[in-house]
């Protein structure tokens, strides 16, 4: 009878059920136990990490690496997914990047495609991401931590990372155009003319740009207005710079430049990349375990207002508690400037050839308290970051004077001194690049200060642009 049968079926299927539970449970155990490096069923691209901070094993000086880590629970998979799930209406910068050849970008380090067709590397594989130039390359290396965070933004589900930029396909729906070209490198490696050639391959590099530029409707559509282009070494793009003035560069400081190419109301002032190792803030020596009262080393003989570290140095090479001499950025310097730093209370930070250099970046991620004399010196973010909560500045007319900075410095305070500190720790994340990007680090406050800076643009823009009537007019 079907009744019969119908209750035969029950028992049997309630086993089913049972049994299934069973396995689903089993094998979710045995998910959680396994290391996540070996599940064949995660991809190896979500635990890709670049090391660039204090954890690495590598010194600053070093080039970036690769490494595997182990996330040990579903849990956080799931964390990493919903993180890195960005919505092309959520995030404050919608970005279209130029998919320039590669001998503008990742070529520069020598990198070559699977295939010629290949524009980006792949972020997928063990291999994929090409590993940047170590030593001072480091500290103007901004625009390959942008473009990396760019690319990673279309891995949807494998990196975990802010929502603040994103990549779209489209530059029609597009806040900002990001121009991938890494000048800084391109300087460094390539500025000087090599045999009977008239022109360096640095020069025929930013010509060439130029060309593509100027002939693109992206940037004709606004004048090159919303484009972001990285200067960030003070002597790159020198040949190109005066061309693409109406973009928005993102430079270390505004040293080499005249107002009508690049000025504060325009550009973004990023971090250099520090050379140290940073100082977990756990590990970091309080008051009275840093004898030294004021650490500068470095050039001492530099030109334009760099010659002010002379005359300071006279003032301090005799002062007990103060360690004032010359180094070099090479291996031993960097680590030996490292400790220095961690031991020290105060950190001087002094104009060289450019007001700007990576000392105080250094200064800020051993917690030694900046002192920046540089009277015309940019910081990053200093539109919503107070540097007087951490930093000492002193004029140069001051700095000159006999006894001024030894007697200011010693009367600061253990209580004060500690209140800086304590600041310091709290926004020395600030100024960490890393990939994949995290929130708040220095690759997400570039793009929060570009979105600051656009839409203050975008106001100036469209109230110039009320009365243009090329919307009316036909192709």
């Amino acid at each position: 009878m079907p009744g019969n049968s119908e209750k035969r079926k029950q028992p049997y299927s309630r086993r089913l059920i049972v049994l299934s539970i069973f396995v689903l449970i089993s094998f979710s155990v045995s998910l959680l136990q396994t290391p996540f490096h070996q599940s064949s069923s995660i991809p190896k691209s979500g635990i890709q990490v670049i090391l660039i901070n204090a954890s690495s094993n590598s010194h600053a000086e070093s080039p970036v690496t690769i490494r595997s880590s182990s996330l040990e629970t579903s849990s956080k998979i799931e964390t990493l997914k919903r993180r890195s799930s960005c919505h092309e209406r959520e995030p404050l910068l919608r970005v279209y990047m130029y998919d320039l050849p590669s001998k503008f970008h990742f070529g520069l380090l020598g990198w070559e495609g699977s295939h010629e067709n290949q524009t980006w590397p792949s972020l997928s594989g063990e291999n994929g991401i090409p590993s940047y130039p170590g030593g001072l390359n480091l500290q103007h290396s901004i625009e390959y931590w942008l473009t990396l965070d760019l690319l990673s933004s279309s891995y949807t589900a494998d990196f975990a990372r802010p929502c603040t930029a994103m990549r779209v396909m489209n530059s029609s729906l597009a806040d900002v155009i990001f121009v991938p070209f890494f000048s800084s490198i391109s300087y460094n490696r390539h500025s000087k003319s090599i045999g009977k050639q008239k022109d360096s391959a640095d020069k025929q590099l930013q010509e060439q740009l130029v060309k593509f530029l100027v002939h693109r409707k992206e940037w004709s559509k606004f004048g090159g207005r919303d484009h972001l282009i990285v200067a960030h070494h003070p002597n790159s793009l020198s040949y190109a710079r005066r061309k693409l003035s109406s973009a928005m560069f993102i430079l270390a400081d505004l040293g080499r430049y005249p107002s009508s190419i690049a000025n504060i109301e325009k550009d973004v002032i990023a971090p250099y990349k520090h050379m140290v190792r940073s100082i977990p803030a756990a590990s970091s020596a309080t008051f009275d375990e840093r004898p030294t009262l004021a650490y500068f080393q470095g050039a001492i003989h530099r030109k334009d207002d760099g010659v002010i570290r002379q005359e300071i140095y006279n003032l301090l090479k005799n002062e007990k508690d103060v360690h004032f001499t010359a180094g070099s950025a090479q291996a031993n310097g960097v680590r030996e400037a490292g400790r220095g730093m961690a031991f020290s209370k105060f950190c001087l930070n002094i104009a060289g050839d450019t007001p700007s250099s990576n000392r105080l970046f250094d200064s800020i991620s051993t917690h030694c308290v900046p002192v920046i004399i540089s009277d015309e010196i940019e910081l990053p973010y200093e539109d919503v970051l107070d540097y007087l909560e951490f930093c000492v500045f002193i004029r140069f007319e001051d700095a000159v004077k006999k006894g001024y900075i030894v007697n200011l410095l010693r009367n600061i305070k253990r209580d004060k001194w500690s209140e800086m500190w304590e600041r310091l720790k709290s926004i020395s994340g600030y100024f960490e690049y890393q990939f994949p990007s995290q929130p708040n680090d220095a690759v997400d406050m570039i793009w929060q200060n570009v979105h600051r800076k656009k839409t203050a643009k975008l106001f100036d823009v469209h109230r110039k642009n009320r009365y243009n009537r090329s919307q009316f007019l036909k192709d």
